[in-house]
């Protein structure tokens, strides 16, 4: 890690943000300087998600310089792997949104991780200028005619590659690391563009594909905080089985209660029926719902939440690249 980069990151901010796209670069910032020419390779960034409350926009990630230099710029970035009509015109709308709620004197630019040419995310006319140079686009399906790409581009590859040719350049990335941080880091984002691509894919699966040990798998900071939650179901044989399921549960069970005692000091007193569904919740719905909590004034924002909720069980799941 360059001695001048510094993080200062809540992992909760995943919950809300794709996952995959703030590992990769929350562990190589210098990502930014690679795909955006002008932004200096050893800058210093803070990363947030943060909401745009006209209309509760929620920017996939913002990235403010920690340096005076206020040439620096703030890097608004952006993952669509599906076809969107609205996309272009909501982008932009949350950078200008953003930018009126959080004044600030620096020059911003963009960087839109998107599938392929062909995707349909609506008009670009009314953007053609920003498309000049402000905002760069990064076509994932253009890198499968690209040779010799750097580790962060194989990565990104990775999510577009058949499945029958993932195996094998995700283990290449591995056996390239220059030392044990960078093998470490590298794994952590292969798990999660795994996860992303293939999300029946069981540990034990996983732990062949890589030809890794269980205890490379179980140390790196993403099986520990995302595996966890819930994404990958089944147990490894062995040594993992009790060791997943009882981190599993003991974590649901502790961020279950912790959100009960918060509702309660929000809310008041809630019904039995209320706390037993909040009870039943997997982690990754207790996070929303435990942001969600500090905008509620009473009980019934609560039932209107859940009623919400069960009605789009479905929009809550993690999305598929």
């Amino acid at each position: 890690m360059a001695k001048a980069q510094i993080y200062r990151i809540g992992w909760s901010i995943t919950i809300k943000t794709d996952k995959l796209f703030y590992h990769l670069f929350c562990n190589h910032p210098d990502l930014l300087a690679e795909l955006l020419p002008g932004i200096p390779s050893n800058c210093r960034f803070d990363y947030s998600a943060p909401v745009v409350k006209a209309l509760e926009f929620r920017h996939d990630g913002v990235f403010t310089p920690c340096t005076p230099d206020l040439t620096v710029p703030v890097v608004f970035i952006e993952a669509q792997m599906q076809p969107d009509a609205a996309f272009y015109a909501r982008y932009f709308a949350e950078i200008y949104l953003h930018l009126k709620q959080y004044p600030s004197s620096r020059p911003w630019r963009g960087l839109l991780l998107l599938k392929s040419r062909q995707q349909d995310l609506g008009l670009e006319l009314p953007y053609a200028l920003h498309f000049g140079g402000q905002v760069q686009r990064l076509y994932l399906l253009d890198l499968l005619k690209q040779k010799d790409l750097t580790p962060h581009l194989a990565l990104l590859r990775l999510l577009v590659l058949p499945k029958h040719r993932v195996a094998k350049e995700a283990r290449v990335l591995l056996k390239s690391a220059p030392d044990p941080i960078n093998f470490k880091r590298r794994l952590e984002l292969i798990e999660a563009i795994l996860v992303s691509k293939f999300p029946q894919l069981s540990p034990k699966e996983m732990l062949e594909m890589l030809d890794m040990t269980v205890e490379d798998f179980t140390h790196t900071r993403f099986y520990q905080d995302v595996l966890l939650e819930g994404r990958l179901e089944g147990k490894l044989e062995g040594k993992l089985e009790g060791k997943l399921e009882g981190k599993l549960e003991g974590k649901q069970e502790g961020e279950a209660h912790l959100i009960v005692r918060q509702l309660m000091r929000r809310c008041g007193l809630i019904t039995p029926e209320q706390k037993q569904q909040v009870l039943a919740m997997p982690v990754a719905d207790l996070e929303r719902l435990g942001e969600a909590l500090l905008d509620f004034s009473g009980a019934a924002d609560l039932q209107d939440w859940l009623e919400y909720y069960h009605q789009n069980r479905q929009a809550f799941l993690p999305p598929v690249l």
